[in-house]
């Protein structure tokens, strides 16, 4: 997907007020970036996963500090490079920690209020046909869409039950939304 950098400035000032939309945005455009630059080095797709999930949660929780002269994709690859590198430095220091440093208070509120995919297949009463499609994520994926939606847990409460990082959750269920969405689409469409 080819954007212009006018567009692409466009899209990072909306996020940097809290708009979903540049949220969701600047994840699709550079989801594959963030998780080729990885899959490189690591090898481990569910590792490589979490690598890109934490990428982008430091990065929508930072954003207002990105600096528009620089390239975009380039701060968020140096970001997911020191994840990495702190991943493993802790792993062989044998330490678990949060990679995540922010707080309750610091986490932008991600909120989308238009009708998804997956919303109008649930206001159409076609459940079981959404559970078909949720099946066909990956299971963390499911989960965090499970606890969402089935349970309706509040992202604290997923945060808690998963011992995650808020941040982190808002970016799985991001994704797991998204991809939710693909197959959705894809279904229609055959």
């Amino acid at each position: 997907m080819e954007i212009n950098n006018e567009e692409l400035l466009k899209q990072i000032q909306k996020a940097k007020i809290g708009k979903q939309s540049a949220f969701k945005f600047l994840l699709d455009r550079f989801w594959n970036e963030v998780y080729g630059f990885q899959i490189k080095r690591i090898k481990d797709e569910y590792e490589v996963e979490d690598i890109t999930i934490e990428t982008f949660s430091k990065a929508f929780d930072k954003i207002v500090s990105f600096d528009e002269k620089y390239t975009f994709g380039t701060w968020l690859i140096t970001i997911s490079k020191n994840i990495h590198i702190d991943k493993t430095r802790k792993k062989n220091a044998s330490i678990y920690l949060n990679t995540t440093e922010a707080s309750d208070e610091q986490v932008h509120k991600v909120i989308d209020g238009s009708p998804t995919p997956e919303d109008v297949l649930i206001t159409e009463q076609n459940l079981a046909e959404l559970l078909r499609y949720i099946k066909q994520l990956k299971p963390h994926y499911q989960e965090v869409i499970n606890l969402r939606y089935f349970n309706e847990m509040s992202y604290n409460e997923i945060s808690e039950s998963l011992q995650e990082p808020l941040n982190n959750v808002k970016v799985r269920l991001l994704r797991a939304r998204k991809l939710l969405a693909e197959i959705i689409t894809q279904n229609r469409k055959d």
